[in-house]
């Protein structure tokens, strides 16, 4: 949570995410092809000797400094592009750069062959539940929780379109201009919603009820074909392609084809689309009408400027800086078209008080405390003023039911004691319970929910990924898995355990806080030093920033070398670790294309028979898709050397390795099964999935390699971490510590970025997030202890 005091730089509009995702279109409307594997030394005749690997210790690196940062990297926890199934779940890397030098050759690794990781057979079931129809499901989940916020606007009343602002946007527009001008605003009171409140639960009992409700199979929306084909004929006349027509017609919905018609920039709300190609497409439609000046422009481009910001992980920006992207995007008027943007509806407008705000307005006068001190204006500095937030209704109402409803859970558990360690100790007496600490950890939170299940209560045990017998939390939003739902909706659950916390999304976390029945307990357990989940929002960062809840903080390390480096990284600092049995090794390399010839090697032939870990157990980690050693290159040369085809199946064949993409923000692990007519079947770690052909293209890609956003939350027994130069400006401790922790048995650095590497873990910190999140708890429980 970004200190509301604090200036929040505003976004380019011409720039890509600042998670280093690749622009989604580069001049034409259509996204452009995948770039072809470049230049790799994985295309030359197999070589004679074998990658030199240097055990225990990273290489020297070289005088002089690496390629500069970029100034878009992946480390920033930002959501990618929904078209694209990699940038959906993790962001891309950063763009070709410079190469850095650094060779160097070693003995070959030795060590014990590595077992195959074992998952819970019910964590199985639960995933091949969750492939059937996973990604119906989570737009479902969204669908419901938009359906609440639709009808929490509806309390609040509608703002008709084109209205002179009034009530509280009028109220906090004139706060800014008031800071503006030098003179302290007035207070802006915060708009009630009455709650209704849920009887308090009678205690768990002892057992499941006999019978709970499963929702049907959530169904996709159908968008009609005279829907397509009125949007077709307009984007025929605009000059656009009519291959966005599907697109377009699923986010404007029926009457698209009217509405974009009269309003042609509409079509930014697709993604992908930039504001140059909208532009374009409204002048060919619009002719000497069309300028930038037009209202329609300004409105469109505010709320633009917040999606990109969203997909920067921010759920608001402050006003000052939505002015400065609207002027760069050459609005003539930044200042009025917010006001209109806000007036519109597109956007809403937030201030959130401060606590000293409120006890100013209510404390001692004349400039004195309560204890007779000089007060502000008295030989005290001024405090600044709390921000005039902007933000997209999806999000800013997420972040209140989300605040909401941890309240609720908060309020209404019936403390209990529970004897044990403190974790347990700490669910028992709350209903609300954060848990910290590395991957070893994780068996804390297993083990309470194991324990809770003893006593009889009902829980589950979920995580962002089937592992250690926890359900995918998709999964469980959707049904697929989980207790369904009792009588009156809601999950039917006593606790609720939530592992890979960091990587719980905002709409998801909101979704599944508003499943929760009245004295539910919920416990989030992560590592605060991972990246985050790709999308808006820090909800696990939040959370332990606005101290609503008790912190249990483990003790317990990670074990080896690996345990030993990656902690160390996560307090900044890049140890030289003793490596016995080689679980740690540094391969220094020349440039990119070296990088993906020695990757290659290594999982094709040295760590299969050094190390006794097959090809299809190693994992290739990279900063991005892009670049000449991004995930796109390494599948390439991974893909001709593992399993060689002419991928007759939309680029596939059978045996290939794929990340799919069921949702945006979520990366299943598979390997292509067939394919026959009704799309692609994979095998996704024992559950069987079928992807239809016409999303095979948006959904999958090989998945030998992938970013570290993509990899988090899972881990294979043996991890190669590929560092090319021109990925210096990609790098940061949190991406660090997460790819080199995906690994458990053993570590492969491929390392090219001399300096940069103990300078990302060293100084390189991911940026703040603007939310609102940690003072809307923060109102709640100063609301409650007043």
């Amino acid at each position: 949570m970004t200190d509301p005091s604090a200036a929040t730089p505003p976004p380019d509009p011409a720039e890509v995410p600042a998670d280093g995702t690749e622009p989604d279109t580069t001049g034409d409307i259509v996204p452009e092809g995948e770039p072809g594997p470049g230049t790799s030394g994985a295309d030359e005749a197999e070589p004679e000797t074998e990658a030199g690997l240097e055990t225990g210790t990273e290489a020297e690196p070289e005088a002089g400094t690496g390629p500069d940062d970029a100034d878009r990297t992946d480390s920033t926890d930002s959501v990618a592009d929904t078209d694209d199934a990699d940038d959906a779940e993790a962001p891309a890397g950063s763009e070709d750069g410079g190469e850095s030098g650094g060779d160097g050759d070693g003995e070959e690794p030795g060590g014990e062959p590595a077992g195959d990781r074992s998952e819970s057979e019910s964590a199985a079931e639960g995933e091949a539940a969750a492939g059937l129809n996973e990604a119906q499901a989570e737009l479902a989940a969204q669908r419901e929780l938009r359906a609440r916020i639709e009808q929490r606007k509806a309390e609040r009343g509608p703002v008709e379109a084109g209205a002179k602002l009034s009530g509280t946007a009028a109220d906090l527009l004139a706060a800014v201009r008031a800071v503006e001008s030098g003179a302290r605003p007035v207070a802006v009171p915060r708009a009630e919603e009455p709650a209704a409140e849920r009887p308090v639960p009678a205690p768990a009992p002892s057992a499941a009820p006999e019978r709970t409700v499963r929702p049907p199979a959530p169904q996709a929306p159908a968008v009609t074909e005279e829907t397509e084909t009125a949007v077709r004929q307009v984007l025929a006349r605009g000059g656009a392609p009519e291959t966005l027509a599907p697109q377009v017609a699923t986010v404007l919905g029926e009457g698209a084809g009217r509405a974009l018609a009269g309003d042609p920039w509409q079509l930014l709300a697709v993604p992908g689309v930039r504001p140059e190609q909208a532009d374009g497409f409204a002048r060919a439609l619009l002719g000497a009408e069309c300028g930038p000046g037009d209202p329609r422009r300004a409105v469109a481009l505010t709320a633009w400027i917040l999606e990109q910001a969203a997909r920067q992980g921010h759920t608001a920006l402050e006003i000052g800086a939505v002015r400065d992207g609207l002027a760069r995007l050459s609005v003539p008027e930044p200042e009025k078209a917010v006001d209109l943007a806000v007036s519109e509806a597109a956007v809403l407008v937030f201030q959130e008080e401060d606590e000293q705000d409120q006890e100013g307005e209510d404390g001692p006068e004349d400039g004195a405390d309560e204890t007779g001190e000089p007060g502000e204006g008295q030989g005290q500095p001024p405090r600044p003023e709390a921000p005039v937030l902007l933000g997209l209704e999806r999000f800013a109402l997420a972040e209140e039911s989300l605040a909401d409803g941890l309240a609720r859970l908060v309020r209404t558990v019936q403390a209990a004691p529970w004897d044990g360690p403190e974790l347990a100790r700490a669910a028992g007496a709350h209903g609300l319970v954060l848990h910290t600490g590395g991957e070893a950890a994780r068996a804390e939170p297993a083990a309470l929910a194991a324990e809770a299940r003893a006593r009889g209560l009902r829980v589950v045990l979920a995580a962002h990924t089937a592992r250690d017998g926890a359900v995918p939390v998709a999964a469980l939003l959707s049904g697929a898995a989980g207790p369904g739902r009792d009588a009156e909706g809601a999950l039917a659950l006593d606790l609720l355990v939530v592992l890979d916390a960091p990587q719980l999304g905002l709409e998801s976390a909101a979704t599944l806080v508003e499943a929760l029945p009245d004295g539910c307990r919920l416990v989030l357990s992560g590592d605060p030093h991972v990246l985050g989940a790709a999308g808006p929002g820090r909800v696990f960062a939040d959370l332990l920033a606005a101290r609503i809840a008790p912190v249990i903080a483990s003790r317990t390390p990670d074990p080896g070398p690996i345990g030993e480096l990656v902690s160390g990284v996560g307090i900044g600092e890049l140890n030289q670790v003793a490596a016995p049995g080689k679980e740690v090794v540094i391969v220094p390399v020349r440039d990119a294309a070296d990088a993906v010839h020695r990757t290659v090697q290594l999982v094709a032939d040295s760590i299969p028979r050094a190390i006794g870990v097959p090809a299809g157990q190693t994992q290739v980690i990279t900063v991005g898709h892009g670049g000449s050693a991004g995930t796109r290159a390494l599948n390439a040369a991974l893909k001709q050397r593992l399993n060689p085809g002419p991928g007759r199946f939309g680029g596939f064949d059978p045996g290939d390795r794929v990340a799919h993409s069921p949702a945006p923000g979520r990366t299943v692990p598979g390997t292509v099964v067939s394919a026959d007519a009704e799309g692609l079947h994979l095998d996704c770690e024992g559950a069987r999935v079928v992807v239809p052909k016409e999303r095979v293209e948006s959904a999958l890609r090989h998945g030998w390699a992938l970013t570290a956003h993509q990899a988090a939350g899972a881990r294979w027994p043996a991890a190669v971490v590929v560092l090319p130069g021109d990925a210096a400006g990609g790098l940061s401790r949190a991406w660090v510590y997460t790819a080199f922790g995906r690994a458990e048995r053993h570590l492969s650095v491929v390392h090219g970025v001399e300096q940069a590497l103990p300078r990302a873990v060293a100084e390189r910190v991911a940026p703040e997030r603007t939310t609102r999140l940690r003072p809307l708890l923060d109102a709640l429980l100063a609301d409650e202890e007043s």
